[in-house]
Order: structure tokens, then sequence, then C-alpha cells
């Protein structure tokens, strides 16, 4: 087997890109029209400098995402990296993949003079917290969220 290779997401990477995205968004039984699958790419390999994101390949084969958008923040002049969605194939799991992709953020987020990087997850996916738990430290706050529309 040969090894993992982290590298941005560009334009060209679309077809390899959307079911990762796809089966992310199932995990988390979710689904969206086809509009924002086209939008969402285009502002994460645009030239808008505050979001992006990075694509894990094994043998030529695409098999994780993250995404990453910077945001301001009250307690600091440094802004702060949001990593938003982390996905990895189902065969790829426990394989480095979900670390390595935490890493480019890690280290774009430091290149970019951020303050920290930091994500949430769901509370049944246990697999990925134990990941993250040898990443980072959990901050103990409790997400609420209300809809605008």
């Amino acid at each position: 087997m040969s090894d993992i290779t982290i590298r941005p997401l560009v334009s060209a990477d679309r077809a390899a890109w959307t079911p990762l995205w796809r089966d992310y968004l199932a995990f988390y039984k979710t689904t969206l029209p086809d509009a924002i699958y086209d939008h969402s790419f285009a502002r994460l390999t645009g030239s808008d400098p505050s979001m992006g994101g990075f694509i894990a390949e094994r043998d030529g084969q695409a098999i994780g995402i993250v995404h990453w958008v910077l945001h301001r923040t009250f307690w600091s002049e440094k802004d702060m990296c949001y990593l938003q969605d982390l996905f990895t194939a189902e065969t790829a799991r426990g394989s480095g993949a979900g670390r390595k992709l935490i890493g480019a953020v890690k280290r774009k987020a430091a290149e970019l003079g951020c303050l920290r990087v930091y994500w949430q997850t769901h509370q049944s996916n246990t697999r990925a917290q134990a990941l993250y738990d040898t990443l980072a430290e959990r901050s103990g706050f409790i997400v609420y969220r209300q809809a605008l529309d």
C-alpha cells in the first residue's frame, strides 16, 4: 500500500470531491441540492483566501477531504480557523488520512497566522472522537443553533 498524500483542492478535483462530500452529508443524514455542491466547490477552489480545502489520495484515488474557514474573533487580533468538514472514505478509516488532513489544516492556519484551529463533531461520532482526543483538547462547550429561514 502506498503512502497517503495531502494537497490543496483544485478545480480539477470536482469528480473526486463530489462522492466524498455526498458520503459526508449522508453520514450526517443530510442532502443538499446540486446548486449547493456547485457553490461550495467553487468557494473551496476559488480565490477567497479565507476558505479552502484539502484532499487525501492513496494509489491515485481520493480517500478523504477537509474544508476550513477563517473568521475574526473578539478574543484576539488573529483569526480563528474553523475546520468545518472532515471525511474519510469507509475503506480508508484508520489509515491515518484523517490525522494528515487535520495536520494540513493546522499547518495552513499557522501559515496564515491564526490563533487556533477548532472543530466540532456529533456526540455519536465516537470513532472520530478517538482520533480527535489524541490531537486536541475538548473545549467543553455545547453548540446551540437557530435556523433563520
